[in-house]
């Protein structure tokens, strides 16, 4: 697992932009999978800034969702297909075709959830998935003690999640869905470049169990550690609780810059 510090997340945006533009350079047709929230954001406003200016070409770049809340809508603001539309497909100037997510709407949750999963696959994978990360360790929706072996599934939310979350639904928990379908955990272990980004104070205890504690389902995203391409992403705040923060911070300045990201 790779561990890079930066000075705060407008920097941790343009790090990780320039990697999926790097990717989009060898793989036009990558699949990239992007996750919602406010933490991704700067990666997707660089990511837009780069494709206005011409630096990168998103023009054949496929997108597809990490998790979708169960029940809400079609059309809901707040459904994640809704987000990823707004938030990323439309500012990279992509059409809806370019984009792929699990049916939150389905009579057949479960069944809905196995064909996301098969269809993920049929796509040849995910290239490169961003990833945030709850203050409980969560990645994507699965919550502590999800299966390290998960699929993509229906999930059951946490009232500290729903809390959190409550702020994109007018801080009214009650409109917050109790479900979700997520990628599990073996899911997006099979992508061929996870990127976790976290920023802030909040997330730093969190980053030191993902990071340098043990494997464990009580904090599923330290499940990265055993990925063979992993990488975190961190601000000064997130880092704050690393015991090794000086070593990472050292083995980063001193990697080839052919190397990349």
């Amino acid at each position: 697992m790779e561990v890079v510090i930066v000075p705060d997340a407008t920097a941790g945006g343009e790090l990780i932009a320039e990697a999926v533009g790097a990717l989009l350079s060898r793989k036009p047709d990558a699949l990239l999978g992007v996750a919602t929230g406010s933490t991704p954001l700067p990666v997707y406003q660089a990511l837009a800034a780069k494709v206005r200016s011409g630096a990168v070409d998103a023009s054949r770049a496929r997108i597809c969702q990490l998790d979708e809340y169960v029940g809400l809508p079609a059309g809901h603001p707040e459904s994640y297909r809704s987000v990823v539309l707004r938030e990323v497909v439309e500012p990279l100037g992509l059409s809806e075709q370019a984009f792929m997510g699990p049916d939150g709407t389905a009579s057949d949750v479960q069944a809905a959830c196995e064909a996301y999963d098969r269809a993920l696959g049929e796509a040849g994978g995910v290239d490169l998935q961003l990833l945030g990360i709850g203050t409980d360790g969560h990645i994507g929706f699965n919550e502590p003690c999800s299966s390290l072996a998960s699929r993509t599934r229906i999930k059951t939310l946490t009232e500290q999640t729903r809390i959190d979350n409550a702020r994109f639904f007018g801080d009214d928990i009650d409109q917050v869905p109790h479900h979700v379908i997520t990628q599990g955990i073996g899911t997006i272990l099979e992508s061929r470049h996870p990127i976790l980004l976290a920023t802030g104070e909040g997330k730093a205890d969190a980053v030191a169990l993902t990071v340098e504690g043990p494997i464990a389902s009580v904090v599923p995203a330290s499940a990265l550690q055993l990925h063979p391409h992993a990488t975190v992403v961190v601000d000064e705040a997130a880092a704050s609780k690393l015991k090794l923060a000086d070593y990472f911070r050292a083995t980063y300045a001193a990697k080839p810059r052919w190397q990349g990201l």
